[in-house]
């Protein structure tokens, strides 16, 4: 995979953040939920948000 120039690695550290400020929020929006149905999808575009993240990180990484 070829270097990252500076406004790829500018955009891929704001993306990561955008994704782990949704991961955070959403997590905390599933544990106050009290219908188990919304809880659930909190939950699910938490793990969701987490999962692309960490797909995001991986570039950083190669």
């Amino acid at each position: 995979m070829p270097n990252l120039s500076q406004i790829e690695l500018q955009n891929l550290r704001h993306l990561i953040g955008a994704h782990e400020t949704s991961y955070q929020k959403l997590n905390a929006y599933s544990s106050e939920a009290v219908d188990p149905q919304i809880k659930q999808i909190f939950a699910k575009s938490a793990q969701d948000a987490l999962n692309t993240k960490q797909k995001l990180m991986s570039f950083l990484n190669n």
